[in-house]
């Protein structure tokens, strides 16, 4: 059957016609989707695990019981999953192995725009990259044959574009593939250096055979035109050649950026006049074409930064002297929309604790996940984010740099799930290496910022059946923290009162603010609350936190009833008794 499917969801659909029987993964946008889609088949194993490594390596143990399997996360999260993914590569497999990777071009939804291509080369395992979705479903569902053939786990390249544009893909039907026999192997799977030593080879012979099938591969192919002008392209930047430069110029499309097939790369050379490369972010490709001793234009024609667009391709080659009077006109820039700056929901239980620390003068140490949003105005609250779990981690160096001086007016923030991910070994080593440090986990009851999945801490798993549940307040004590208090963010006073107890205490503490985010179905919005203009004083004090429900009108605060959820925070805020139930 046919069907109109974002690249995500045509990624999930090859995986399960391929046969798959686990996936494991932690969310992170743009490769959520995967996963979720993942999640709709009864007949296979659904999980969201705690983090990307824990997923990668949940995902190698049903490899090695002969079961075909996924774990699928973002570009950062695939340097979570690095360690296993690097002896992944001596090991091989038993059942195919599949790691989806989501790269984010542009940073629609990361702290950085690293190029994934790199891991495939320094791993030395194949990677494949679609250019649509229709690609996208026949590279997913033949990968598994690929790790199988290669003994070896198959990277698989999305970006954001390519993970939610849309294209029509003809599915089939699924695979079953029966498990294969669990036979102990301690050479091939214990790598303790004895072992090790002897897969190496095995990585390097696999190399060369992989470097022979991509020269004949369904993932890589020529289309020849009369032009003297070759490029060289993969992904995205192929549709974005074809939609600038139609037929009119040969193109070499790469759709399985590791290993490349070389002796392809000088046939195609050698049949055009000038060659380019294109691709998004690194020279990943380009490099190794001058490194055959190639001559090719890429990075001086096309920035290592952001993403194309067909725009991008036409205006570089106009540069370039070409001709371009049979192609159609490229879209012009997009029409100017008025800004819409990031911010925190209305009735968002994160805003009240960060009021509290702006409000005290408090240095805050972020993570990543939606109260990262505390860094914009006005709040601008946050110092620092760099990382998942890195506030725990980097609260207790800066504090041990700095002593008293910060112990007192310093904390660090991060979600629930973040906290699961890899904030528990940061707070683990402030108990143990003892700095008076103070941290604050934003528990909102969900994993937000991706878009509600479930998390160890929610009490249901994937599919939306109860769980185990961890008690965070039990957990922090056992991990070894003896100050744990628990407070609503809604409530300011006993917000103010436990951050100013909890930092003048002498040893290390944690203060969960507790409150389910606003947008979950079983939160019910309270009466919204509105403006008495007679007592408003016009002082904006109510302006401070950010709230987009809350706005000046003729000189007056007013409260938009469409956004307001009745948390009361602002009512608080207001020393003139101006907000409450009636609009006056």
């Amino acid at each position: 059957m046919k069907r109109l499917l974002i690249g995500n969801e045509a990624v999930a659909w090859g995986l399960y016609n391929g046969g798959i029987g686990l996936v494991s993964s932690y969310p992170g946008t743009p490769s959520t989707e995967i996963t979720e889609f993942l999640a709709k088949h009864d007949d296979i194993h659904s999980e969201w695990a705690p983090n990307e490594k824990v997923a990668c390596e949940v995902a190698f143990g049903a490899s090695l019981a002969g079961m075909r399997s996924v774990c699928a996360m973002k570009h950062v999260g695939l340097n979570v999953a690095a360690d296993p993914l690097f002896t992944l590569s001596y090991t091989g497999v038993t059942g195919g192995m599949v790691i989806c990777v989501a790269d984010d071009p542009a940073m629609h939804s990361s702290q950085n725009e690293q190029d994934s291509r790199h891991y495939a080369i320094a791993a030395k395992v194949p990677m494949l990259e679609p250019s649509d979705s229709a690609e996208a479903y026949a590279f997913a569902k033949s990968a598994f044959e690929l790790s199988e053939r290669f003994d070896t786990p198959v990277l698989l390249r999305m970006c954001t574009r390519i993970a939610h544009s849309q294209c029509t893909v003809e599915i089939g039907e699924r695979e079953n593939v029966p498990m294969k026999e669990y036979v102990k192997q301690p050479a091939k799977y214990i790598m303790m250096p004895g072992y090790a030593k002897k897969r190496h080879p095995v990585v390097e012979e696999r190399t060369q055979a992989l470097k022979e099938f991509s020269e004949s591969c369904m993932y890589n192919r020529v289309e020849y035109a009369d032009s003297g002008i070759g490029i060289i392209t993969s992904g995205c930047s192929y549709l974005y050649v074809k939609e600038a430069l139609g037929d009119s110029v040969s193109i070499l499309k790469i759709g399985m950026p590791n290993p490349l097939p070389e002796k392809t790369i000088r046939d195609f050379a050698a049949k055009v006049k000038k060659l380019y490369v294109i691709e998004e972010l690194d020279p990943v490709i380009e490099t190794q074409v001058k490194a055959m001793g190639i001559e090719c234009t890429g990075k001086s024609l096309f920035s290592a930064i952001g993403e194309f667009s067909q725009k991008t391709v036409r205006d570089a080659f106009l540069k370039e002297g070409m001709a371009l009077t049979d192609i159609p006109e490229a879209q012009g820039e997009a029409p100017a929309v008025p800004g819409r700056p990031p911010m925190m929901c209305a009735g968002c239980p994160h805003r009240g604790m960060y009021y509290t620390l702006v409000k005290n003068r408090i240095s805050v140490l972020g993570d990543i996940g939606c109260y990262t949003l505390g860094a914009v105005a006005p709040l601008n609250a946050l110092d620092s984010t760099l990382c998942m779990g890195a506030s725990v981690s980097g609260i207790h160096g800066f504090n041990a740099a700095r002593g008293k001086e910060t112990e007192k007016k310093t904390v660090a923030v991060i979600g629930d799930s973040t906290f699961m991910h890899s904030g528990m070994t940061g707070l683990v080593n402030i108990a143990y290496n003892a700095t008076n440090s103070t941290v604050i986990i934003l528990d909102n009851s969900i994993t937000g910022m991706t878009g509600h999945q479930q998390n160890p801490t929610t009490g249901y798993n994937i599919k939306g059946d109860p769980a185990a549940k961890v008690d965070l307040e039990a957990l922090c004590r056992a991990l070894g923290i003896n100050r744990v208090r628990v407070v609503d963010p809604y409530d300011l006073k006993q917000c103010e009162e436990a951050v100013l107890e909890e930092l003048a205490a002498e040893e290390p503490s944690v203060i969960i603010s507790r409150r389910p985010c606003v947008l979950l179905k079983y939160v019910k919005p309270k009466t919204p609350l509105a403006v008495d203009r007679e007592k408003c004083r016009s002082c904006k004090k109510c302006m401070k936190m950010g709230c987009p429900a809350i706005s000046m009108k003729e000189g007056k605060a007013r409260i938009d009833k469409t956004l307001c959820v009745g948390c009361g925070v602002c009512e608080q805020l207001c020393a003139f008794g101006a907000i409450g139930g009636t609009e006056k």
